[in-house]
């Protein structure tokens, strides 16, 4: 069993509405239900904002440390799931969930190595 990394592509601006929010919340809460009942799921949180970021950049033998995000854009990650799956499809499938659970793009990555490898962080 792989792990995989599904990161929720928040938009850039102002949150949804309270109702919105509601109905989203109630979505996820579902999905990571139906993860947990899969033995799929391993972890999933919400990130704040990009502007509450801290960057640490090694620089000259020391690091220099600078409020806000590592690079602008339209975009940022504003959650992450960690889930086990047995190949990339099955991924692929509880990233589309997820993105009709949460309303907003999903990006998919594979951890390396196999569940329980050093590699995997298992």
């Amino acid at each position: 069993m792989k792990y995989y990394l599904l990161n929720v592509m928040q938009p850039v601006g102002e949150r949804p509405a309270p109702e919105v929010l509601a109905g989203i919340e109630k979505n996820l809460d579902a999905l990571n239900r139906e993860l947990r009942e899969a033995g799929a799921w391993v972890f999933a949180g919400g990130l704040h904002g990009p502007e509450s970021s801290t960057v640490l950049r090694p620089r000259d033998g020391d690091v220099l440390i600078t409020d806000g995000p590592y690079a602008e854009g339209k975009e940022m990650l504003g959650g992450i799931s960690l889930i086990k799956a047995p190949d990339l499809d099955a991924a692929l499938e509880w990233g589309r969930r997820l993105a009709l659970a949460t309303t907003l793009p999903i990006e998919v990555r594979p951890f390396m190595g196999e569940a329980g490898d050093d590699e995997a962080g298992a």
